[in-house]
């Protein structure tokens, strides 16, 4: 097998079930049995390949399955409705009532809200630190911790998680490292830099359309399985199923994947470049400047770029909200949250993606009100765009 994760992807081969070189779409609820003991055999967990229910599994969300696993380079994988319901789901599956968690400072809010208020209910204690000072994940380690959760790329300060330091850490140890690598699909491999289980909200780059929300976790055959035990599995019990006409299209975006991130990332390291040049202050990976520049470039797959996230800082809320109004004023793009889509995105993320994380700890982080978080389109020409990005700054003064 190609240890290219867009070469994975290509190489799988699902017909339709009438020769069609698209799957067919299972658009049912339930399946039928020829015998009743099949059935309860099915139940019994005695006979697998059988579908039964489709908040089980479904012919359709079984076949992006595969792609994201085999994109990951996983044995499998488990699509869920959400982003957060794949998190959720995964974390609840490792952690019970007592245990603790080593998490990034510098998450997606949503995430934080879930570690920081709602699983202390659980009796599920968080520790919030600094990802990239190793040192601090390893001085909290002790019997009671049971996961280490990052983000490949931090949201929104694009930070890059050492995943081979924290690998050494967690290694031989009973401690799960999770890695959130929504950002950089293709971009990075996080199984093959060490980690135990890869998170996705398939709701950004890897569907790409901004027309369907979704998640997946991938891993090992037996951690996918116990998800998806009757009696115990946190993915079959708490019911985040997706819709097999979602799965469907996501499968269909996931072909063009690579093509996209390239260009993505071509595009945004152009305009952080070009900026930078302008003087304003620019964070993006892809950069000398960029504090784990160097460890990017160690860890990434060149040929996709160093991602299509870059955050500009315009020193003040006032200027990050005349200039994202201006820029969809000018047609630029959409003054939305989330990322990927073929138009430019833009928000400022500390009251937007990141609000539910405490003003003093947005400081301490390092998020200021200035900064302007873009999700770079795939433009054509991104020399235009940049000099609409530009005379945009002009109009409201910051440059």
């Amino acid at each position: 097998m190609s240890n290219n994760p867009a070469d994975r992807v290509q190489d799988l081969q699902n017909f339709g079930e009438f020769g069609g070189v698209n799957p067919s779409i299972a658009d049912s609820s339930t399946f039928t049995y020829l015998k009743a003991s099949t059935m309860q055999a099915v139940f019994e967990g005695e006979q697998e390949g059988c579908h039964l229910y489709s908040r089980h599994t479904n012919p359709s969300t079984s076949y992006l399955c595969q792609a994201l696993a085999r994109m990951e380079n996983t044995e499998a994988a488990f699509v869920a409705s959400s982003g957060m319901a794949a998190i959720t789901s995964c974390i609840l599956q490792i952690c019970e009532s007592g245990d603790e968690i080593i998490a990034s400072r510098t998450i997606y809010g949503g995430t934080y809200a879930f570690l920081k208020n709602f699983l202390p209910k659980l009796g599920i204690k968080t520790h919030f630190v600094d990802i990239t000072k190793t040192n601090q994940v390893e001085a909290l380690i002790n019997a009671n911790t049971k996961m280490v959760y990052c983000e490949t790329m931090s949201n929104p300060l694009l930070e890059i998680a050492d995943i081979p330091e924290l690998a050494s850490i967690t290694k031989n140890t009973s401690i799960k490292l999770v890695v959130d690598n929504t950002f950089t699909p293709m971009i990075i491999s996080p199984i093959e830099l060490g980690a135990d289980i890869v998170i996705h909200s398939l709701t950004k780059f890897i569907n790409g359309a901004s027309d369907a929300v979704g998640g997946a976790v991938c891993a090992d055959e037996e951690f996918i399985t116990d998800m998806l035990d009757v009696n115990n599995g946190a993915g079959m019990l708490l019911g985040p199923v997706m819709d097999p006409i979602r799965a469907a299209s996501i499968l269909k975006n996931m072909r063009t994947l690579h093509i996209r991130m390239q260009q993505h990332s071509h595009n945004a390291k152009f305009i952080s470049e070009h900026f930078l040049k302008e003087g304003i202050q620019v964070y993006y990976p892809g950069m000398e400047s960029h504090a784990q520049f160097s460890l990017m470039k160690k860890c990434f797959n060149e040929e996709f770029g160093y991602g299509g996230m870059l955050v500009l800082d315009v020193k003040s809320k006032e200027n990050a909200y005349a200039f994202m109004e201006a820029m969809q004023n000018d047609n630029i793009g959409y003054l939305a949250v989330s990322l990927g889509f073929y138009k430019t995105l833009f928000s400022a993320p500390g009251s937007s993606t990141s609000s539910e994380i405490p003003e003093e700890e947005q400081v301490q982080m390092g998020l200021s009100e200035g900064m302007v978080r873009i999700s770079i389109g795939i433009d054509n020409n991104i020399n235009r765009t940049f000099e609409k990005m530009k005379n945009c700054m002009k109009k409201v003064g910051i440059l």
